[in-house]
This record gives C-alpha cells, structure tokens and sequence, in this order.
C-alpha cells in the first residue's frame, strides 16, 4: 500500500467511528430524538418546512425510511402536517413548537460537545477542518447535514 492508499484507509476508519459515535450520542443528548430524527428536523427548519417527499429526495433515502421517521415525529408531536397553500393536495411538514424546543436544545448540546472537543484546536485548524468536510461532502454530490450558523 502506498501513502496515498494508507491515508484512505485511515480516513475511511476514521469517518465510521465518526458516524458510530454520532449515532450513540443522539440517544444521550434526547432520547426521543435519533440521529436522522435530528437532521430531518434541522432541515425542516432550514427550509422552512417541506413534503417528505423532498427529506427522502435531499437525504438520498427510501420514502418508507423517511415516512416512518416522519410517522415518529409526529406521534412526538414535534412535526405536523399542513396544506401546502399554492396546492391544497399537497401536505408540508413543519416543526411544532416543541419540535423547534427540542432541536434547540439538542443543537445547543451538540455545540457544546464539539467545542469541548476541539477546545485545544487553533481557529485556523478548525477553519481547515470544515473547510475540507464541506468540499469532502461536496464532492459527493452536496451536504446533506445542517451547517449551524457562526454565532455563539
């Protein structure tokens, strides 16, 4: 194996425990509230509300996926359904007010959590890190997670 092939390996390591530790801490930082249940929430307030059409489209997953996530967030009551007003056919998911508490609070934690992480990062280190995770998901046809904004 050369460098090139040794750095992509650890990079691939890397990203798994990444995403297995993101998974587990979900469930620490609110218990109803699951990994894909927090980013479809913070897209719906991003976007200020969508079908569940579109989460499947943006997410790149299978409707049933999203329609039982969605199904989840409903009977949480942090999501509800509304008539789209340019077509009464159509239903668009929105936060309930609770929703947008709970992402707020589950965002405010996971902030923290990162900070403590990186605490010892100079700024241009952290810059560099997010600048190369926005192109490495860029290259993969776009950012699927919410980018928080830079106040805090």
């Amino acid at each position: 194996m050369n460098a090139a092939d040794v750095s992509i390996e650890t990079i691939h390591h890397e990203l798994t425990a990444f995403a297995r530790r993101a998974r587990a801490s979900a469930g620490r930082l609110h218990p109803e509230l699951s990994l894909v249940s927090y980013t479809l929430l913070g897209h719906l307030e991003d976007v200020g509300g969508c079908r569940a059409t579109d989460l499947a489209a943006h997410y790149a997953l299978d409707k049933s996926t999203v329609s039982r996530q969605v199904s989840a967030l409903e009977r949480a009551g942090l999501v509800e359904r509304r008539a789209d007003p340019q077509d009464h056919r159509v239903q668009v998911l929105h936060l309930t007010p609770a929703g947008k508490e709970i992402l707020a609070q589950v965002t405010a934690s996971r902030r923290v959590a990162f900070r403590e992480r990186l605490a010892g990062w100079p700024e241009e280190d952290l810059e560099r890190f997010a600048g190369y995770l926005l192109r490495y998901n860029a290259a993969a046809g776009g950012v699927m997670f919410r980018v928080a904004p830079a106040s805090d």
